[in-house]
This record gives structure tokens, C-alpha cells and sequence, in this order.
């Protein structure tokens, strides 16, 4: 950290803001307030830029996509009350998908806490559940040693969000500290790095013997930017990979081991790999309900290995055979040293037959297919975007047909399944990735959750697209009323949408659209090459479904690939 001079008074707020600086923070996105007043002054004079949003949601999500995109923690700047409380969705959001964010809420003067007083909420306890750890800042002197301490909870081992609620006489107050970067005071906290090395020789013995071995592939292990280890440790066993959402992008979708997502809507292919695999290894993932409907009937007699960084998942879903805690890309080199080829010729053999015998489909016959158009994208883009998307139907469809051949190339809402994502977390990801082009694919619901951020992105000219699947239904929901409730529909009909080319134009952002499949390639073609933000909307057939699916609760066993014809069970789990 750079020395920063202390010859001139300051006041904690630009005492922060210096504290901003000197962390390597190049954006701050927010939304001003009264309490928050003293610090958005104090930004007037910074190199660091603000970035205005339209709502604090919109804030929250554009900072997390910033932080997945580049690996940098993301920063929010908030007034107190609805401000602060209007940032807890993007905070759960980032806490379920561990992504550093650092979260500054103004808050009412010390001595009016507890008070009542106007735009006062108790955000230190409200966020409580959802973030890694947070602050309430009452000492001026205090604000260089939590905003250091701060960023390093919120980037080290497993990664997620940091609040820091500074009241208004605290951020206005004047700084008498001697530093600017004094040492964290940290107790009890450590992070895990190389592993345990006889956890990872125990490892190492679970593999010999394995004739069906599978790798998957979680978030943790792109965080971990452990994507060279884990392609080198799948070439040296010859070794299948399968991926959860989160994970798609650690092991190239290309590669000829590469199975795709596994779960609930991934391919039926990975899914029959896990049902005949004789050994699993999870790297970086926590096992959870949307690849593990049913932990008594999941991969059945097979052996499971679990590496994680964070020893609260170890057993909490899946009992492994053998874990290691630690860093993944320090685990993964460690067990490359370990490990020789196995004889895996027949398995690969037996995973490419399924990828044959059960391929990815559609057809435009009832309309255009929202398949179709992603395809499409995919081939016009060579899947060379970075991709954000909102939460539904769209985001599977997405999930199975646009591949993601490197890390951190592929930003979605896993954990919490948050509608409104998509779009400012392609904003986020933009201005962290500028050499690269970021587009949104997000549903007609989702992305009128967060529609005002077409503002932010035309104000400060940022060339990021999005692409509208408009199905006119929140699709998901749909298509489980029609699969487990006798197709009774309440709550999904989207009647009423805008014309949102129309709404795109209102705001100065350039609109495309698409409801032909004859249209389709050109369009997305033209709207890919637009140099400045661009809004493309894509009106696709109004009942399709998403297939393969595996129902809540339920194991890879009861996959189907297309609608039954007998009634199903109701589901117990969450869409």
C-alpha cells in the first residue's frame, strides 16, 4: 500500500476515500443521500469515479460484477436507511456466490442511534446474516484500520462482502490518526492455503484404482484461478470435467473431457456420468441442491474427494470420503505431482456416446426459440463475450448453449437466483473488462427489475449489451405450474411488457429486434458490432420449456429430457 501524507487535516470521509485509493480502487458506484453526503464530497477531489446509479440494488450487482469479472473486490457507496436497506438483495447475492464487496452506508450522527431518527436503519444487524463481517464505524481515528481490514476479509479465503456504516459525524469528523495504513487488528482470523499434505496424499491414493473418474468444477476453483491446474490434472488422468453454473468457465466447455453443467438443467449427459461414475472430485464446490437433489441416491457407491477453502462446507451436504481444506490451485498443483494416468479409455468412450446419443435440442416449430437465438449468438460471437445473465429459464438456456472456454467469462446469479442480475452486472463487468465486449442475456421479468440502470450505462457511455428473451411469462415459474400444477397458472403472465426498443430509445441506447428466425443472425450480427451500449430484443415462443430437467428434491435418476406424459409429483424444493 502506497504512503499517504498526513501534512494537511482531513476528515474521515476523506480519510476513506484516501484509504480507496490507496487500495487500487478505480470505481465506486452509488447513490447519494444525506447521511452519506460527507463522503460523496470527499469523492469530488479523488481519482477514483462514481459511478451514479439509478437504485442501490443496481449498485450492489454492478459492483459484484465488477469483482467477478476482474477479481478485484467491487465498492458501494449508499445513504443510510432505504439506501442501506435497498443494497441487502446485491449483498445476499454476492454472499451466496462469494465475490469480495466492500459496502459503505452513510448512517444517522452516534448520538441519534437508536433514536428513530430520520433515514435510520440498524444495517449493521440487518445485513448481519448476509455478509462476511461488518462494521459500525464510531471512532473517526478508526476508519483507515477497518477499511484495510475490510478489504482483506473481503478478498481473502473464501471471498464475500464487507459492511461498513460510518454515521455522519464519524465521516464528517476530523482525522487526528498517525496513518493511513495502520496494522489490521485480526484475531482468530486465518485463511487456509497449501492443504493439509497428508489429506492430499490420501487424496492422491483415492484416485489409483478408478476406472470412471469424474472432475467437477465449482466457483471456488475460479476464484482460486486454479483453471491451468485443473485442465492439467484432467489431461493427466483422462479424467471427464463436469461443471456447476458458477463453475463454467474453469475447464474450457470445448475441451473433448468437458461434459457441461451438471444439475437440474445441465446437460443429460454430465448428469448419466455422475449416475455411472465410480469416483468424484469436487474442486471448489459446495454440493449444492441444484446439482444434489437427493443426497441418498447422489452418485451412488462411487467414491467422493471434496477440496474446498472453506471448512464449514466439508460434510455439510455431501460426507467425503477424503477432503482437503485449502487454497484449490495450491491442492490441485499438489496432486498433480501425485497422480498418474488412469485407465480411463473405456469411460471416455462411454461419456462421448452419451454426448451423442443425448444432445442438446431444440426447434423453432411453435415460434422463435430462445435456444435458437442464444445459438446464434454464440456462433455470431465465436463465445468469445463475456457473459452476464439474469435468473430463469433464459439463464439455462444460456448455461447449456453458449460455452465458456475461460474463467471468469461467464457471471450469473447461482446461490440466491436474483432477478434483476443481469444488466448492471454486465455494466460492472464492463468497466472492469473494457478491451473486452460484456453482453446481458436476461428474461423480460428479470430485466425490467433493474430496466432504470439503461440510464447509467447511456450517461457514462458504456458499450455493454443486452439481450432481452421475452417470453412474456416469468418463464421458470410457468413452466413448473405446468409440469407439477396442472398447468393452473397464477402470477407469471407478463401482460403489460413495454415495447422495449421504445424504451431503450427513450433513454439514447440504440434498439434492435428480433421475432424471425430469418432475422436473427443478421441482427445480432449488426447490434454485436454497435460501438456503444445497445439493448437487442428478442420476442421468442411463449411456452417453451427448459429440458433436460431433474425435479427439486430428486436425484440425476429421474432426469427426463422432455415433457412426461404422466402427471408428476409435486416438488418439494425451489425452482
Amino acid at each position: 500500500m502506497k504512503k499517504t501524507s498526513l501534512k494537511k487535516s482531513m476528515t474521515g470521509a476523506e480519510a476513506l476515500i484516501k484509504c480507496l485509493e490507496n487500495q487500487g480502487v478505480e470505481y465506486i458506484f452509488g447513490l447519494s443521500g444525506g447521511s452519506a453526503i460527507p463522503m460523496f464530497d470527499a469523492l469530488v477531489n479523488s481519482k477514483i469515479k462514481l459511478i451514479l446509479v439509478r437504485h442501490e440494488q443496481g449498485a450492489t450487482h454492478m459492483a459484484d460484477g465488477y469483482a467477478r469479472a476482474t477479481g478485484k473486490p467491487g465498492v458501494v457507496l449508499v445513504t443510510s436507511g432505504p439506501g442501506a436497506t435497498n443494497t441487502v438483495t446485491g449483498i445476499l447475492t454476492a454472499q451466496m456466490d462469494s465475490v469480495p464487496l466492500i459496502v459503505l452506508t452513510g448512517q444517522t450522527t452516534t448520538w441519534g442511534l437508536g433514536l428513530d431518527a430520520f433515514q435510520e436503519a440498524d444495517i449493521t444487524n440487518i445485513s448481519m446474516p448476509v455478509v462476511k463481517h461488518n462494521y459500525l464505524v464510531k471512532n473517526t481515528n478508526d476508519i483507515p484500520r477497518i477499511a484495510k481490514e475490510a478489504f482483506h476479509i473481503a478478498s481473502t479465503g473464501r471471498p464475500g462482502p464487507v459492511l461498513i456504516d460510518l454515521p455522519k459525524d464519524v465521516s464528517s469528523g476530523i482525522f487526528t490518526g498517525t496513518s493511513l495504513n495502520p496494522p489490521m487488528d485480526l484475531p482468530g482470523y486465518t485463511v487456509p492455503d497449501k492443504g493439509n499434505t497428508r489429506d492430499i496424499q490420501k487424496m492422491a491414493k483415492m484416485f489409483k484404482g478408478a476406472t470412471k473418474p469424474l472432475l467437477l468444477v465449482g466457483h471456488g476453483a475460479m476464484i482460486a484461478k486454479a483453471h491451468k491446474e485443473v485442465r492439467a490434472l484432467a489431461e493427466k488422468l483422462n479424467s471427464p470435467v463436469i461443471s456447476t453454473l458458477l463453475g463454467k468457465g474453469v475447464f474450457p466447455e470445448t475441451h473433448p473431457l468437458s461434459l457441461g453443467m451438471i444439475g437440474m438443467h445441465g446437460t443429460a449427459y454430465s448428469n448419466k456420468a455422475i449416475i455411472n461414475c465410480d469416483l468424484i472430485c469436487s474442486i471448489g464446490c459446495r454440493w449444492d441442491d441444484r446439482i444434489n437433489g437427493n443426497n441418498d441416491e447422489f452418485c451412488i457407491g462411487a467414491k467422493k474427494l471434496h477440496i474446498d477453502i472453506d471448512p464449514a462446507e466439508i460434510g455439510k451436504v455431501v460426507k467425503p470420503d477424503v477432503s482437503v481444506i485449502g487454497d484449490a490451485r495450491l491442492i490441485v498443483e499438489a496432486l498433480l505431482k501425485k497422480v498418474a494416468r488412469l485407465d480411463t479409455d473405456e469411460w471416455v468412450k462411454e461419456v462421448q456416446f452419451y454426448k451423442k446419443e443425448f444432445p442438446l435440442k431444440y426447434n423453432n416449430d411453435n415460434g422463435l426459440s430462445a435456444q435458437f437465438v442464444i445459438d446464434e449468438l454464440y456462433k455470431v460471437t465465436k463465445g468469445k463475450m463475456v457473459v452476464t445473465t439474469d435468473v430463469g429459464q433464459h439463464q439455462m438456456w444460456a448455461a447449456q448453449f453458449y460455452l465458456a472456454d475461460k474463467p471468469d467469462q461467464w457471471l450469473s446469479s447461482g446461490g440466491a437466483g436474483t432477478m434483476g442480475y443481469g444488466y448492471p452486472s454486465a455494466i460492472g463487468a464492463q468497466l472492469g473488462r473494457p478491451n473486452d465486449q460484456v453482453i446481458a442475456i436476461c428474461g423480460d421479468g428479470g430485466f425490467q427489475m433493474t430496466l432504470c440502470e439503461l440510464a447509467t450505462a447511456a450517461v457514462n457511455k458504456i458499450p455493454v449489451k443486452v439481450l432481452i428473451i421475452d417470453n412474456k411469462y416469468l418463464g421458470m415459474v410457468r413452466q413448473w405450474q405446468e409440469l407439477f400444477f396442472d398447468n393452473r397458472l397464477s402470477g407469471v403472465d407478463l401482460e403489460g411488457n413495454p415495447d422495449f426498443v421504445k424504451l431503450a430509445e427513450s433513454y439514447g441506447i440504440k434498439g434492435f429486434h428480433i421475432d424471425k428466425v430469418s432475422q436473427t443472425r443478421k441482427v445480432l450480427t449488426e447490434a454485436i458490432k454497435y460501438k456503444g451500449p445497445c439493448l437487442i430484443h428478442a420476442e421468442v415462443a411463449k411456452q417453451d420449456n427448459v429440458f433436460p430437467m431433474v425435479p427439486a428434491g430428486k436425484s440425476a435418476y429421474h432426469m427426463f429430457l422432455e415433457r412426461p406424459k404422466t402427471k408428476l409429483e409435486k416438488p418439494t424444493g425451489s425452482t
